[in-house]
Formats: C-alpha cells, structure tokens, sequence
C-alpha cells in the first residue's frame, strides 16, 4: 500500500477535480440554459485532466523514484491512478448527478428531443445514471491509458 500512495491520492486529487468542473459547467449554464454547447465545452475537462496526470507522475518521479524514472514505471503508475480514477467514477457520476447538477438527465432529454437530435426513447436510454456510470466504467480506463502513455514520455527521466 505504501507503494501506491502516492497513486491514491492523485486519483483522489482527479475525482475532486471532476467534481469541481462539474460544478463549473453547472454554474455557467451548460447543463440547462446552455446545454446546447455541453457537447463542446465539456471537452475542455481534458486539459486539467491531463495537468492532474503530469502532476502525478512528477510527484512519483520526485518522492518515490529520487528524481529518476523510466518510461514503464511511470506508465505503470500512471495504470495505476487510472484504476483508482475508474473505481472512484461511479461515486464522483452518483455525486454529481444526485446532488451538483439533479436536472441534468431531464434537461438534457428536453433538449435533444426538442432539437430533433434524438427521439424520447433513445435520449432517456442514453441520458441516465447507469449508463454514465457504465460510460465511466469504460471510459475512464481507455483515457487514463492514452493519457498515461503519452504523459509518461515527458515525464521520464533517466
């Protein structure tokens, strides 16, 4: 366990991080007043995404590697965070959707209804909690690899 702390607490450090920009795009409107350009902005989540993942493995690098790491020991603890991160996105969707932005789901089978973008059956398929939570499930590891094996190449150091 105390091999990987410094991997938990990045993961943690990712979930916050999700939760505040949740909170973000509820207060600017992209989850009811906005939601017509949710599809675009929130994007933008990869950049402090990304930053959390540099930030972690320079952290890795500095106080358990003495300042030296190979490629393949911060791609594996880059794996590592993004196992913690895919654990802990169900609770950050349950969170966010229960108590940051409850009207999202509705809002968002409102507007792609009403837009002609999707029928009624097939946004309330789509725009629900246990298809987020199964999105995040497979998300969150296919980003967190393409993340890890390109940040572990700017952040190794021999």
């Amino acid at each position: 366990m105390k091999n990987i702390k410094i991997e938990i607490k990045w993961a943690i450090i990712f979930a916050i991080m999700t939760l505040l920009w949740m909170v973000l795009e509820k207060a600017v409107g992209l989850h009811d007043a906005h939601i017509d350009k949710h599809v675009i902005y929130t994007n933008f989540i990869a950049v402090p995404a990304i930053a959390v993942y540099v930030f972690g493995l320079l952290d890795k690098r500095k106080n358990f590697y003495h300042g030296k790491m190979t490629y393949l020991q911060g791609f594996i603890s880059g794996m590592i965070i993004t196992a913690f991160v895919t654990v802990l996105s169900p609770l950050t969707q349950y969170i966010t959707s229960t108590f940051i932005t409850p009207d999202y789901f509705q809002n968002a089978i409102a507007y792609g209804v009403s837009s002609g973008k999707t029928t009624q059956e097939a946004a309330e398929a789509y725009f629900n909690l246990e298809n987020y939570i199964i999105q995040g499930l497979i998300g969150a590891p296919i980003m967190g690899l393409l993340t890890t094996a390109i940040v572990s190449i700017f952040t190794q150091k021999k």
